[in-house]
Protein backbone atom coordinates (compact mmCIF):
# COMPACT_ATOMS: atom_id res chain seq x y z
CA UNK A 1 0.00 0.00 0.00
CA UNK A 2 3.09 2.27 0.36
CA UNK A 3 3.31 2.77 -3.39
CA UNK A 4 -0.32 3.70 -3.82
CA UNK A 5 0.33 7.46 -3.87
CA UNK A 6 2.58 8.11 -6.86
CA UNK A 7 2.90 11.54 -8.49
CA UNK A 8 0.63 12.13 -11.41
CA UNK A 9 2.36 11.81 -14.73
CA UNK A 10 1.16 15.20 -15.90
CA UNK A 11 2.83 16.78 -12.90
CA UNK A 12 6.15 15.31 -13.93
CA UNK A 13 5.83 16.34 -17.56
CA UNK A 14 4.32 19.78 -17.03
CA UNK A 15 6.26 22.88 -18.12
CA UNK A 16 5.79 25.21 -15.17
CA UNK A 17 7.40 28.18 -16.94
CA UNK A 18 4.82 27.80 -19.69
CA UNK A 19 2.07 27.66 -17.06
CA UNK A 20 3.35 30.91 -15.55
CA UNK A 21 3.65 32.48 -18.99
CA UNK A 22 7.45 32.66 -18.82
CA UNK A 23 8.64 30.14 -21.45
CA UNK A 24 10.90 32.76 -23.03
CA UNK A 25 12.81 33.41 -19.76
CA UNK A 26 12.87 30.02 -18.12
CA UNK A 27 15.84 29.73 -15.64
CA UNK A 28 16.68 33.37 -16.19
CA UNK A 29 13.40 34.48 -14.66
CA UNK A 30 13.78 36.41 -11.42
CA UNK A 31 11.80 35.93 -8.24
CA UNK A 32 9.95 39.15 -8.86
CA UNK A 33 8.89 38.08 -12.35
CA UNK A 34 7.76 34.70 -11.09
CA UNK A 35 5.79 36.25 -8.26
CA UNK A 36 4.11 38.68 -10.66
CA UNK A 37 3.21 35.92 -13.11
CA UNK A 38 2.02 33.75 -10.29
CA UNK A 39 -0.10 36.52 -8.90
CA UNK A 40 -1.73 37.05 -12.27
CA UNK A 41 -2.58 33.41 -12.58
CA UNK A 42 -3.86 33.32 -9.00
CA UNK A 43 -6.18 36.21 -9.74
CA UNK A 44 -7.31 34.44 -12.85
CA UNK A 45 -7.73 31.11 -11.16
CA UNK A 46 -8.80 31.92 -7.63
CA UNK A 47 -8.13 29.05 -5.27
CA UNK A 48 -11.47 29.21 -3.68
CA UNK A 49 -13.15 28.74 -7.02
CA UNK A 50 -10.91 25.89 -7.97
CA UNK A 51 -11.17 24.40 -4.56
CA UNK A 52 -14.97 24.60 -4.78
CA UNK A 53 -14.66 22.71 -8.02
CA UNK A 54 -12.75 20.01 -6.14
CA UNK A 55 -9.27 20.83 -7.61
CA UNK A 56 -6.23 20.49 -5.32
CA UNK A 57 -3.52 23.20 -5.90
CA UNK A 58 0.13 22.80 -4.84
CA UNK A 59 2.91 25.47 -5.54
CA UNK A 60 6.22 24.01 -6.76
CA UNK A 61 9.75 25.20 -5.89
CA UNK A 62 11.64 26.89 -8.74
CA UNK A 63 15.08 25.33 -7.96
CA UNK A 64 13.60 21.81 -7.96
CA UNK A 65 12.02 22.33 -11.36
CA UNK A 66 15.01 24.20 -12.82
CA UNK A 67 17.25 21.25 -11.90
CA UNK A 68 15.22 18.93 -14.16
CA UNK A 69 14.26 21.45 -16.82
CA UNK A 70 13.28 19.23 -19.77
CA UNK A 71 14.63 21.78 -22.26
CA UNK A 72 18.21 21.53 -20.89
CA UNK A 73 20.67 19.61 -23.08
CA UNK A 74 22.71 17.19 -20.93
CA UNK A 75 24.72 15.88 -23.88
CA UNK A 76 28.56 15.69 -23.56
CA UNK A 77 30.73 15.81 -26.70
CA UNK A 78 33.18 12.97 -27.25
CA UNK A 79 36.93 13.40 -27.80
CA UNK A 80 36.60 12.57 -31.46
CA UNK A 81 34.03 15.33 -31.92
CA UNK A 82 36.30 17.95 -30.33
CA UNK A 83 39.62 17.13 -32.01
CA UNK A 84 38.93 19.12 -35.15
CA UNK A 85 37.01 22.12 -33.78
CA UNK A 86 37.80 22.05 -30.08
CA UNK A 87 36.71 25.54 -29.09
CA UNK A 88 33.53 25.51 -31.29
CA UNK A 89 32.43 22.17 -29.83
CA UNK A 90 33.26 22.53 -26.13
CA UNK A 91 32.86 26.25 -25.45
CA UNK A 92 28.99 26.31 -25.67
CA UNK A 93 28.75 23.11 -23.61
CA UNK A 94 30.73 24.63 -20.72
CA UNK A 95 28.71 27.85 -20.97
CA UNK A 96 25.49 25.82 -20.84
CA UNK A 97 26.55 23.82 -17.78
CA UNK A 98 27.85 26.89 -15.97
CA UNK A 99 24.23 27.54 -14.86
CA UNK A 100 24.64 24.75 -12.26
CA UNK A 101 27.65 26.35 -10.53
CA UNK A 102 27.21 27.41 -6.92
CA UNK A 103 29.92 30.03 -7.52
CA UNK A 104 28.91 33.09 -9.48
CA UNK A 105 32.23 33.72 -11.30
CA UNK A 106 32.67 30.86 -13.72
CA UNK A 107 35.83 30.92 -15.94
CA UNK A 108 35.36 30.56 -19.69
CA UNK A 109 37.09 27.98 -21.87
CA UNK A 110 39.12 30.75 -23.48
CA UNK A 111 40.97 30.76 -26.78
CA UNK A 112 44.06 29.22 -28.34
CA UNK A 113 46.09 32.19 -27.09
CA UNK A 114 45.10 31.75 -23.42
CA UNK A 115 48.01 31.59 -20.98
CA UNK A 116 48.96 28.58 -18.94
CA UNK A 117 47.61 30.22 -15.78
CA UNK A 118 44.22 30.85 -17.41
CA UNK A 119 43.93 27.30 -18.72
CA UNK A 120 45.10 25.85 -15.41
CA UNK A 121 42.54 27.98 -13.52
CA UNK A 122 39.77 26.84 -15.89
CA UNK A 123 40.39 23.10 -15.45
CA UNK A 124 41.01 23.44 -11.71
CA UNK A 125 37.56 25.08 -11.40
CA UNK A 126 35.74 22.39 -13.39
CA UNK A 127 37.56 19.47 -11.81
CA UNK A 128 36.37 20.84 -8.45
CA UNK A 129 32.94 21.87 -9.77
CA UNK A 130 30.36 22.61 -7.07
CA UNK A 131 26.85 22.06 -8.54
CA UNK A 132 23.61 23.23 -6.90
CA UNK A 133 21.55 20.95 -9.14
CA UNK A 134 19.30 18.58 -7.19
CA UNK A 135 16.63 16.05 -8.16
CA UNK A 136 13.90 16.25 -5.52
CA UNK A 137 11.40 17.05 -8.25
CA UNK A 138 11.76 13.50 -9.57
CA UNK A 139 10.84 11.84 -6.27
CA UNK A 140 8.42 8.97 -6.92
CA UNK A 141 6.72 9.22 -3.51
CA UNK A 142 5.48 12.18 -1.46
CA UNK A 143 5.96 11.87 2.26
CA UNK A 144 2.98 14.13 2.94
CA UNK A 145 0.74 11.37 1.67
CA UNK A 146 2.14 8.88 4.16
CA UNK A 147 -0.35 7.61 6.74
CA UNK A 148 2.13 7.15 9.56
CA UNK A 149 5.56 8.16 10.73
CA UNK A 150 7.22 4.89 9.68
CA UNK A 151 5.84 5.18 6.20
CA UNK A 152 7.07 8.79 5.97
CA UNK A 153 10.57 7.72 7.04
CA UNK A 154 10.62 4.98 4.49
CA UNK A 155 9.58 7.40 1.75
CA UNK A 156 12.30 9.87 2.80
CA UNK A 157 14.92 7.12 2.73
CA UNK A 158 13.88 6.01 -0.75
CA UNK A 159 13.86 9.58 -2.00
CA UNK A 160 17.36 10.32 -0.58
CA UNK A 161 18.80 7.24 -2.23
CA UNK A 162 17.22 8.17 -5.55
CA UNK A 163 18.47 11.77 -5.34
CA UNK A 164 22.03 10.66 -4.39
CA UNK A 165 22.16 8.28 -7.34
CA UNK A 166 21.03 11.00 -9.75
CA UNK A 167 23.53 13.47 -8.19
CA UNK A 168 26.32 10.95 -8.68
CA UNK A 169 25.33 10.46 -12.30
CA UNK A 170 25.29 14.24 -12.75
CA UNK A 171 28.80 14.63 -11.33
CA UNK A 172 30.07 11.79 -13.52
CA UNK A 173 28.56 13.61 -16.50
CA UNK A 174 30.41 16.82 -15.55
CA UNK A 175 33.65 14.87 -14.97
CA UNK A 176 33.30 13.16 -18.34
CA UNK A 177 32.81 16.54 -19.97
CA UNK A 178 35.99 17.96 -18.32
CA UNK A 179 38.04 14.84 -19.11
CA UNK A 180 36.96 14.89 -22.75
CA UNK A 181 37.85 18.57 -23.06
CA UNK A 182 41.20 18.13 -21.31
CA UNK A 183 42.07 15.14 -23.50
CA UNK A 184 41.68 16.97 -26.81
CA UNK A 185 42.59 20.52 -25.74
CA UNK A 186 45.41 21.64 -28.10
CA UNK A 187 46.69 24.06 -25.47
CA UNK A 188 47.36 21.21 -23.03
CA UNK A 189 49.42 19.44 -25.65
CA UNK A 190 51.34 22.65 -26.33
CA UNK A 191 51.98 23.23 -22.61
CA UNK A 192 53.19 19.65 -22.15
CA UNK A 193 55.59 20.03 -25.05
CA UNK A 194 56.84 23.31 -23.62
CA UNK A 195 57.28 21.70 -20.19
CA UNK A 196 59.16 18.80 -21.75
CA UNK A 197 61.37 21.24 -23.62
CA UNK A 198 61.96 23.22 -20.41
CA UNK A 199 62.97 20.09 -18.49
CA UNK A 200 65.28 19.02 -21.29
CA UNK A 201 66.74 22.52 -21.32
CA UNK A 202 67.29 22.39 -17.54
CA UNK A 203 68.86 18.95 -17.86
CA UNK A 204 71.12 20.21 -20.62
CA UNK A 205 71.98 23.27 -18.54
CA UNK A 206 72.93 21.04 -15.60
CA UNK A 207 75.12 18.91 -17.86
CA UNK A 208 76.75 22.05 -19.26
CA UNK A 209 77.22 23.45 -15.74
CA UNK A 210 78.83 20.21 -14.59
CA UNK A 211 81.04 20.16 -17.66
CA UNK A 212 81.99 23.78 -17.06
CA UNK A 213 82.78 23.01 -13.42
CA UNK A 214 85.02 20.12 -14.46
CA UNK A 215 86.72 22.37 -17.00
CA UNK A 216 87.26 25.00 -14.30
CA UNK A 217 88.77 22.37 -12.01
CA UNK A 218 91.01 21.17 -14.83
CA UNK A 219 92.10 24.73 -15.57
CA UNK A 220 92.79 25.28 -11.88
CA UNK A 221 94.83 22.06 -11.76
CA UNK A 222 96.77 23.09 -14.85
CA UNK A 223 97.33 26.52 -13.30
CA UNK A 224 98.68 24.88 -10.14
CA UNK A 225 100.97 22.67 -12.21
CA UNK A 226 102.14 25.69 -14.17
CA UNK A 227 102.74 27.61 -10.95
CA UNK A 228 104.70 24.69 -9.53
CA UNK A 229 106.69 24.43 -12.76
CA UNK A 230 107.49 28.13 -12.72
CA UNK A 231 108.44 27.96 -9.05
CA UNK A 232 110.74 25.03 -9.74
CA UNK A 233 112.18 26.82 -12.75
CA UNK A 234 112.75 29.92 -10.62
CA UNK A 235 114.40 27.82 -7.91
CA UNK A 236 116.66 26.16 -10.46
CA UNK A 237 117.51 29.54 -11.94
CA UNK A 238 118.36 30.93 -8.51
CA UNK A 239 120.52 27.88 -7.80
CA UNK A 240 122.24 28.34 -11.14
CA UNK A 241 122.85 32.01 -10.45
CA UNK A 242 124.14 31.16 -6.97
CA UNK A 243 126.51 28.63 -8.51
CA UNK A 244 127.66 31.19 -11.06
CA UNK A 245 128.09 33.73 -8.29
CA UNK A 246 130.12 31.28 -6.25
CA UNK A 247 132.21 30.47 -9.29
CA UNK A 248 132.86 34.13 -9.94
CA UNK A 249 133.78 34.64 -6.30
CA UNK A 250 136.21 31.76 -6.50
CA UNK A 251 137.75 33.11 -9.66
CA UNK A 252 138.10 36.58 -8.18
CA UNK A 253 139.65 35.24 -4.99
CA UNK A 254 141.85 32.87 -6.94
CA UNK A 255 143.15 35.68 -9.13
CA UNK A 256 143.69 37.90 -6.11
CA UNK A 257 145.72 35.36 -4.15
CA UNK A 258 147.64 34.36 -7.27
CA UNK A 259 148.53 38.00 -7.81
CA UNK A 260 149.69 38.44 -4.20
CA UNK A 261 151.77 35.27 -4.35
CA UNK A 262 153.43 36.35 -7.55
CA UNK A 263 154.06 39.77 -6.05
CA UNK A 264 155.69 38.19 -3.00
CA UNK A 265 157.90 35.98 -5.15
CA UNK A 266 158.94 38.89 -7.37
CA UNK A 267 159.75 41.16 -4.44
CA UNK A 268 161.81 38.49 -2.66
CA UNK A 269 163.57 37.65 -5.89
CA UNK A 270 164.46 41.29 -6.40
CA UNK A 271 165.99 41.34 -2.91
CA UNK A 272 167.88 38.12 -3.79
CA UNK A 273 165.79 36.35 -1.13
CA UNK A 274 167.63 38.39 1.55
CA UNK A 275 170.62 36.01 1.27
CA UNK A 276 174.36 36.53 0.87
CA UNK A 277 175.08 33.21 -0.79
CA UNK A 278 173.37 30.68 -2.99
CA UNK A 279 172.64 28.16 -0.24
CA UNK A 280 170.83 30.73 1.89
CA UNK A 281 169.04 31.98 -1.21
CA UNK A 282 167.74 28.48 -2.05
CA UNK A 283 166.61 27.93 1.53
CA UNK A 284 164.81 31.27 1.66
CA UNK A 285 163.21 30.49 -1.70
CA UNK A 286 161.74 27.34 -0.17
CA UNK A 287 160.50 29.33 2.79
CA UNK A 288 158.87 31.90 0.48
CA UNK A 289 157.10 29.10 -1.41
CA UNK A 290 155.92 27.78 1.93
CA UNK A 291 154.53 31.22 2.75
CA UNK A 292 152.76 31.36 -0.62
CA UNK A 293 151.18 28.00 0.10
CA UNK A 294 150.16 28.60 3.71
CA UNK A 295 149.37 32.30 4.14
CA UNK A 296 145.91 33.68 3.75
CA UNK A 297 145.04 36.45 1.30
CA UNK A 298 144.94 39.16 3.98
CA UNK A 299 148.30 38.02 5.39
CA UNK A 300 149.86 38.02 1.93
CA UNK A 301 148.50 41.53 1.27
CA UNK A 302 149.85 42.83 4.57
CA UNK A 303 153.26 41.26 3.97
CA UNK A 304 153.43 42.68 0.42
CA UNK A 305 152.59 46.15 1.73
CA UNK A 306 155.53 45.95 4.17
CA UNK A 307 157.87 44.67 1.46
CA UNK A 308 156.80 47.45 -0.90
CA UNK A 309 157.19 50.35 1.52
CA UNK A 310 159.95 49.10 3.84
CA UNK A 311 163.69 48.77 3.56
CA UNK A 312 165.54 45.55 2.91
CA UNK A 313 166.14 44.94 6.60
CA UNK A 314 162.52 45.62 7.48
CA UNK A 315 161.35 43.40 4.65
CA UNK A 316 163.68 40.60 5.70
CA UNK A 317 162.48 40.82 9.31
CA UNK A 318 158.83 40.70 8.20
CA UNK A 319 159.46 37.67 5.99
CA UNK A 320 161.42 35.84 8.67
CA UNK A 321 158.67 36.52 11.21
CA UNK A 322 156.06 35.00 8.90
CA UNK A 323 158.33 32.02 8.22
CA UNK A 324 158.71 31.38 11.95
CA UNK A 325 154.93 31.49 12.48
CA UNK A 326 154.26 29.13 9.58
CA UNK A 327 156.96 26.69 10.71
CA UNK A 328 155.55 26.73 14.24
CA UNK A 329 152.09 25.92 12.85
CA UNK A 330 153.52 23.11 10.71
CA UNK A 331 155.25 21.66 13.77
CA UNK A 332 151.97 21.65 15.67
CA UNK A 333 150.23 19.97 12.75
CA UNK A 334 152.93 17.31 12.64
CA UNK A 335 152.51 16.63 16.34
CA UNK A 336 148.76 16.53 15.93
CA UNK A 337 149.13 14.08 13.07
CA UNK A 338 151.19 11.76 15.26
CA UNK A 339 148.56 11.96 17.99
CA UNK A 340 145.80 11.39 15.45
CA UNK A 341 147.50 8.23 14.20
CA UNK A 342 147.81 7.02 17.75
CA UNK A 343 144.15 7.86 18.39
CA UNK A 344 143.14 6.02 15.23
CA UNK A 345 145.03 2.93 16.35
CA UNK A 346 143.40 3.16 19.76
CA UNK A 347 139.98 3.59 18.21
CA UNK A 348 140.54 0.63 15.88
CA UNK A 349 141.61 -1.47 18.84
CA UNK A 350 138.58 -0.36 20.88
CA UNK A 351 136.19 -1.26 18.09
CA UNK A 352 136.99 -4.95 18.55
CA UNK A 353 138.04 -5.56 14.96
CA UNK A 354 134.49 -5.37 13.66
CA UNK A 355 133.35 -3.86 10.39
CA UNK A 356 133.25 -0.39 12.00
CA UNK A 357 136.99 -0.46 12.91
CA UNK A 358 138.43 -2.32 9.97
CA UNK A 359 140.84 -0.37 7.78
CA UNK A 360 140.20 3.08 9.28
CA UNK A 361 143.34 5.00 8.44
CA UNK A 362 144.01 8.63 9.23
CA UNK A 363 142.61 9.89 5.92
CA UNK A 364 139.37 7.97 6.41
CA UNK A 365 138.96 9.32 9.95
CA UNK A 366 139.42 12.86 8.73
CA UNK A 367 136.99 12.19 5.87
CA UNK A 368 134.43 10.84 8.36
CA UNK A 369 134.72 13.97 10.53
CA UNK A 370 134.27 16.14 7.47
CA UNK A 371 131.21 14.14 6.31
CA UNK A 372 129.58 14.28 9.75
CA UNK A 373 129.84 18.07 9.75
CA UNK A 374 128.75 18.42 6.12
CA UNK A 375 125.60 16.35 6.74
CA UNK A 376 124.26 17.36 10.19
CA UNK A 377 121.41 15.75 12.11
CA UNK A 378 118.12 16.06 10.23
CA UNK A 379 119.57 15.12 6.84
CA UNK A 380 117.38 12.57 5.06
CA UNK A 381 118.96 9.07 5.37
CA UNK A 382 121.92 10.80 7.02
CA UNK A 383 124.18 7.81 7.73
CA UNK A 384 123.56 6.23 4.33
CA UNK A 385 124.51 9.57 2.73
CA UNK A 386 127.69 9.79 4.88
CA UNK A 387 128.66 6.20 3.99
CA UNK A 388 128.19 6.86 0.26
CA UNK A 389 130.14 10.11 0.56
CA UNK A 390 133.08 8.22 2.11
CA UNK A 391 132.90 5.46 -0.48
CA UNK A 392 133.00 8.15 -3.16
CA UNK A 393 135.99 10.10 -1.76
CA UNK A 394 137.99 7.51 0.18
CA UNK A 395 141.27 6.28 -1.32
CA UNK A 396 141.44 3.16 0.85
CA UNK A 397 139.25 1.15 -1.52
CA UNK A 398 137.09 -0.18 1.36
CA UNK A 399 133.30 0.05 1.15
CA UNK A 400 131.63 1.45 4.26
CA UNK A 401 128.07 0.77 5.33
CA UNK A 402 125.81 3.01 7.41
CA UNK A 403 126.42 0.71 10.37
CA UNK A 404 130.21 1.03 9.97
CA UNK A 405 130.18 4.84 10.03
CA UNK A 406 127.75 4.93 12.98
CA UNK A 407 130.00 2.66 15.05
CA UNK A 408 133.13 4.60 14.16
CA UNK A 409 131.45 7.94 14.93
CA UNK A 410 130.45 6.62 18.37
CA UNK A 411 134.02 5.46 19.02
CA UNK A 412 135.40 8.88 18.08
CA UNK A 413 133.03 10.54 20.54
CA UNK A 414 134.58 8.46 23.33
CA UNK A 415 138.14 9.70 22.60
CA UNK A 416 140.07 12.02 24.85
CA UNK A 417 139.06 15.67 24.17
CA UNK A 418 142.65 16.61 23.34
CA UNK A 419 142.94 13.78 20.84
CA UNK A 420 139.58 14.67 19.35
CA UNK A 421 140.63 18.30 18.91
CA UNK A 422 143.86 17.29 17.19
CA UNK A 423 141.95 15.04 14.77
CA UNK A 424 139.58 17.92 14.03
CA UNK A 425 142.51 20.24 13.34
CA UNK A 426 144.09 17.72 11.00
CA UNK A 427 140.84 17.20 9.18
CA UNK A 428 140.49 20.94 8.82
CA UNK A 429 143.96 21.39 7.38
CA UNK A 430 143.36 18.55 4.93
CA UNK A 431 140.10 20.18 3.93
CA UNK A 432 141.92 23.51 3.26
CA UNK A 433 144.52 21.82 1.10
CA UNK A 434 141.88 20.00 -0.95
CA UNK A 435 140.07 23.29 -1.59
CA UNK A 436 142.99 25.57 -2.46
CA UNK A 437 140.82 27.18 -5.18
CA UNK A 438 138.88 28.87 -2.37
CA UNK A 439 141.08 31.55 -0.69
CA UNK A 440 141.70 31.05 3.01
CA UNK A 441 140.34 34.52 3.68
CA UNK A 442 136.81 33.26 3.14
CA UNK A 443 137.18 30.71 5.91
CA UNK A 444 139.24 32.26 8.72
CA UNK A 445 137.63 30.28 11.51
CA UNK A 446 139.70 27.98 13.63
CA UNK A 447 139.33 24.23 13.12
CA UNK A 448 137.56 23.84 16.45
CA UNK A 449 135.00 26.44 15.37
CA UNK A 450 134.24 24.61 12.14
CA UNK A 451 134.01 21.04 13.36
CA UNK A 452 132.91 21.62 16.95
CA UNK A 453 129.21 21.81 17.75
CA UNK A 454 129.73 24.71 20.20
CA UNK A 455 130.16 27.40 17.46
CA UNK A 456 127.52 30.15 17.33
CA UNK A 457 124.87 28.71 14.94
CA UNK A 458 123.06 30.74 12.32
CA UNK A 459 119.35 31.28 12.96
CA UNK A 460 116.70 30.99 10.26
CA UNK A 461 116.17 34.75 10.28
CA UNK A 462 119.92 35.43 9.90
CA UNK A 463 120.07 32.93 7.05
CA UNK A 464 117.21 34.70 5.22
CA UNK A 465 118.88 38.09 5.70
CA UNK A 466 122.17 36.74 4.34
CA UNK A 467 120.49 35.26 1.25
CA UNK A 468 118.67 38.52 0.57
CA UNK A 469 121.87 40.54 0.99
CA UNK A 470 123.72 38.27 -1.47
CA UNK A 471 121.02 39.01 -4.08
CA UNK A 472 120.96 42.74 -3.29
CA UNK A 473 124.75 43.22 -3.54
CA UNK A 474 126.22 41.31 -6.53
CA UNK A 475 129.93 40.61 -7.05
CA UNK A 476 130.53 43.90 -8.82
CA UNK A 477 129.40 45.92 -5.77
CA UNK A 478 132.26 47.91 -4.14
CA UNK A 479 132.95 46.83 -0.54
CA UNK A 480 130.41 44.10 -1.04
CA UNK A 481 131.03 42.02 2.07
CA UNK A 482 130.98 45.07 4.35
CA UNK A 483 127.49 45.92 3.02
CA UNK A 484 126.34 42.31 3.34
CA UNK A 485 127.56 42.18 6.97
CA UNK A 486 125.72 45.45 7.70
CA UNK A 487 122.50 43.85 6.43
CA UNK A 488 122.83 40.92 8.91
CA UNK A 489 122.73 42.28 12.50
CA UNK A 490 125.10 40.53 14.90
CA UNK A 491 127.33 39.08 12.15
CA UNK A 492 130.71 40.30 10.98
CA UNK A 493 132.17 40.32 7.50
CA UNK A 494 134.20 37.23 8.40
CA UNK A 495 131.06 35.41 9.63
CA UNK A 496 129.16 36.16 6.42
CA UNK A 497 132.03 35.05 4.16
CA UNK A 498 132.51 31.90 6.16
CA UNK A 499 128.78 31.06 6.10
CA UNK A 500 128.59 31.64 2.37
CA UNK A 501 131.43 29.23 1.69
CA UNK A 502 129.94 26.59 3.99
CA UNK A 503 126.60 26.77 2.19
CA UNK A 504 128.20 26.41 -1.23
CA UNK A 505 130.32 23.45 -0.14
CA UNK A 506 127.41 21.75 1.61
CA UNK A 507 125.09 22.07 -1.40
CA UNK A 508 127.72 20.67 -3.75
CA UNK A 509 128.63 17.81 -1.43
CA UNK A 510 125.03 16.81 -0.81
CA UNK A 511 124.17 16.97 -4.47
CA UNK A 512 127.14 14.80 -5.45
CA UNK A 513 126.39 12.17 -2.80
CA UNK A 514 122.66 12.08 -3.54
CA UNK A 515 123.37 11.61 -7.24
CA UNK A 516 125.68 8.75 -6.33
CA UNK A 517 122.99 7.18 -4.13
CA UNK A 518 120.36 7.58 -6.87
CA UNK A 519 122.64 5.97 -9.44
CA UNK A 520 123.34 3.10 -7.07
CA UNK A 521 119.63 2.54 -6.39
CA UNK A 522 118.89 2.41 -10.13
CA UNK A 523 121.49 -0.33 -10.54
Amino acid sequence: FLRCFPKKQWELNQDHYAVLGLPHLRYKATQRQIKAAHKAIVLKHHPDKRKAAGEQIKPLLQRAFDSVDPTFDNAVPSKSEGKENFFEVFSPVFERNARWSSKKLVPYLGTAESSFEEVDSFYSFWYNFDSWREFSYLDEEEKEKAECRDERRWIEKQNRASRAQRKKEEMNRIRTLVDSAYGCDPRIKKFKEEEKARKESEKKAKVEAKKKEQEEKERARQAELETARLAKQKEEEEARQAAQLAKKEKEVQKKAIKKERQKLRTTCKNWNYFADNEAESVKMMEEVEKLCDRLELTSLQSLNEILTSGSKEESKAAVEKQVQEVNALLQKEKEAEVQARQAARNAEHASGGGGGGKGWNEDDLQLLIKAVNLFPAGTNARWEVIANYMNLHSTSGLKRTAKDVINKAKNLQKLDPLQKDEINKKAFEKFKKEHTSVPPSIDNALPSERFDGNANPWTTEEQKLLEQALKTYPVSTPERWEKIAAAVPGRTKKDCMKRYKELVEMVKAKKAVQEQVAAKNKK
